[in-house]
């Protein structure tokens, strides 16, 4: 990655940034974040046997309508121009991620939803902020971001873990829909990464895209700023 940024944002850039952002909140509203929506939460409850399908579906649902997922692999993505980086960051990701889902499940492993719900926050916050050079900047080490995307794919899928626990999944078949859920999940993610990668390489092609580094990543740190606290003020006051 070579994070160089001018410091200057163009009208056009602001409106395709906010434009791009509106999408991947708005998207998700429904869900809200790692939150189940109602009909997936009426399945949950009354799923039985082995369901390959149905939890195929809405393990890519899930990916597709999270928004806080899309906002940190939108920022991973950003300054990412090489196949070889996406396909290792992705990955790192993804093995984060997917542990943490099945292991978190099948062992019975939960925090508080809203404490981890804040991490995943500070997830996109702190990829705003590495996206800025941030670290440097503030004469701090620079995170290795390698290790930083695996540990905050632990954070996300330990996030998704704890929500699934809320419901009484049956335990017969339970390791078959688990694993049917996570594969969705990774061909959610697959899809939602084309879209991202998509925009982004069209973006890189107009001069707008320099200009714009600042006001984009800032918004994101504005969005993981926002997303810590609203988890936070759901733990003090629920």
């Amino acid at each position: 990655m070579s994070p160089t940024l001018a410091y200057r944002a163009r009208p056009g850039a602001l409106l395709f940034t906010l434009t791009t952002l509106l999408l991947l909140l708005g998207a998700a509203a429904p869900s809200f974040g790692h939150g189940v929506d109602e009909g997936t939460r009426d399945f949950l409850s009354q799923a039985s046997g082995l369901l390959i399908g149905p939890f195929l579906y809405i393990g890519a649902k899930h990916m597709v309508t999270g928004y806080d997922h899309l906002l940190f692999l939108f920022g991973v993505m950003f300054l990412l121009v090489r196949s070889r980086d996406v396909l290792t960051y992705v990955t790192l990701f993804t093995l984060g991620h997917s542990t943490t889902l099945l292991l978190g499940v099948l062992a019975g492993l939960s925090l508080n939803a809203y404490l981890v719900d804040a991490v995943i926050g500070l997830s996109v916050l702190y990829k705003g902020f590495d996206n800025l050079s941030g670290f440097p900047a503030l004469g701090l080490p620079r995170p290795e971001p390698k290790l930083m995307v695996a540990l905050f794919g632990l954070v996300h899928g330990f996030g998704l873990a704890t929500k699934l626990q809320d419901f009484e999944l049956p335990r017969e078949h339970l390791f078959g829909n688990l694993l049917a859920f996570n594969v969705g999940v990774e061909i959610g993610q697959l899809l939602a990464l084309g879209v991202i990668l998509m925009l982004l390489n069209l973006w890189r092609r107009h001069r707008s895209f320099a200009g714009a580094a600042l006001l984009t990543n800032t918004l994101l740190m504005t969005a993981g700023v926002v997303l810590i606290g609203l988890q936070l003020g759901g733990y003090y006051f629920s």
